[in-house]
């Protein structure tokens, strides 16, 4: 399908094993808070029917478009929303779309972006440093390549691209300051930290860093994942699916906290913190990608998914 010069390209992970944990049926009502093309989307619609709904959240508003275009066959079932999930809980008050039977969050950024020339996602193309995902945002990846100091640099490189070699990146970028594109970039980070034999080009972890930190990814996960919770009916879903340790740990921490009937320190003699249970964990690890998927997508082989119940 072309949509405004876009061919939906997308493979969304784990669609079996989404459906499964969000228990979707008939009639059920869902928010898809990550849209990308709604790939997602358009599996839970399939098997919500016949009355399903589902509402969709994107911060980038290509991939709405592109969502909107792709399943606009399901009429007034399906909508999508240019919004950024730190926002969940508002769109959905707005669009009438509370409570809800399940909401799902697929962090992985989307072919969409990393294939999408001008967005500086991807470090095989000679793409300008911009690495947003909505063109409203402020900061740009030129802006944290070209202004940050070497230590912010490093810190940024070892906190969110957990790379050893942080310091030594960071030495090589501010040498060739300034860097406009994001082959660039790639080139330095490779002289800098040669792949040695490894499977993962040396940018990688860089790239992440600097995206995570562009997006403010990491404080936002944290806002949706309380705003989702509070959306879902009784007996409903929330699932999660993550592709770096840094959000897995935020999902993996957030989900234990919201299933204990007490998160005082462990010090503490008697509970003082009044906190109850609302969510009961249903993946006490989190599911992963078969080999065939990892074989024909492998874009999946990152991906941990996890889930849980309302009570």
């Amino acid at each position: 399908m072309i949509f405004m010069g876009l061919e939906t390209r997308h493979v969304p992970v784990m669609v079996p094993e989404c459906l499964d944990a969000l228990n979707v049926h008939p009639g059920g009502r869902y928010i898809d808070a990550t849209a990308g093309e709604g790939g997602h989307s358009n599996a839970i619609l399939k098997a919500s029917e016949p009355g399903g709904q589902v509402l969709a959240l994107d911060a980038d508003p290509e991939a709405v478009a592109v969502a909107s275009a792709r399943l606009s066959k399901y009429g007034e079932s399906f909508m999508a929303v240019n919004a950024n999930f730190r926002d969940l809980r508002i769109t959905a008050l707005r669009h009438d779309f509370v409570p809800v039977h399940g909401v799902l969050l697929d962090l992985g950024v989307s072919s969409l972006q990393l294939d999408r020339e001008a967005r500086g996602f991807s470090f095989r193309r000679a793409d300008p440093l911009d690495m947003r995902f909505s063109i409203d945002q402020r900061v740009t990846a030129a802006d944290v390549v070209n202004t940050y100091s070497q230590n912010e640099l490093a810190d940024l490189i070892f906190h969110l691209g957990e790379d050893r070699a942080a310091r030594r990146i960071a030495s090589a970028i501010v040498r060739n300051r300034p860097l406009e594109t994001s082959l660039e970039l790639a080139a330095v980070i490779e002289k800098a930290s040669p792949r040695r034999g490894s499977k993962i080009h040396p940018a990688t972890r860089t790239f992440q860093a600097i995206r995570i930190a562009v997006n403010d990814e990491l404080s936002a996960l944290e806002t949706a994942l309380q705003q989702a919770a509070s959306l879902i009916g009784l007996g409903g879903r929330m699932v999660v699916i993550s592709y770096h340790s840094l959000e897995d740990r935020i999902v993996k921490r957030f989900f234990r906290q919201e299933s204990a009937d007490c998160i005082c320190p462990p010090e503490t003699p008697v509970c003082i913190c009044d906190h109850k249970a609302t969510l009961k964990m249903l993946t006490k690890k989190p599911g992963t990608p078969s080999e065939a998927e990892i074989e024909s997508n492998p874009r999946s082989r990152s991906a941990k998914l996890r889930s849980a119940e309302r009570i």
